[in-house]
């Protein structure tokens, strides 16, 4: 927490790509609070808001870091092409 405290922008990048157990849902709860009105927060994801119980487990945890973060917050929703798949080296049969 002290790194995170000396940071101005935490960024939390492939958002739910990886669910959470209890415990690591509760410490990022505890980040996000602290972030929280203090410090700018990042966060990329292909998860829209209703599907991040899955990632947290918790219907009131996901809730309070949802408030927390879209409190005073910008949404950018990108509906293009995958970068990565328009560009990838691999060629399609």
């Amino acid at each position: 927490m002290r790194v995170i405290e000396k940071t101005d922008l935490l960024i939390c990048d492939e958002w739910g790509y990886i669910p959470f157990e209890k415990e690591g849902s509760q410490l990022l709860f505890q980040v996000i609070s602290e972030c929280y009105e203090r410090r700018s927060v990042i966060i990329t994801t292909n998860l829209e808001f209703s599907k991040w119980n899955g990632i947290f487990y918790d219907e009131k945890l996901t809730s309070a870091i949802i408030d927390r973060l879209v409190h005073h917050s910008h949404l950018l929703v990108y509906t293009g092409p995958s970068h990565r798949l328009t560009h990838s080296t691999m060629k399609s049969q």
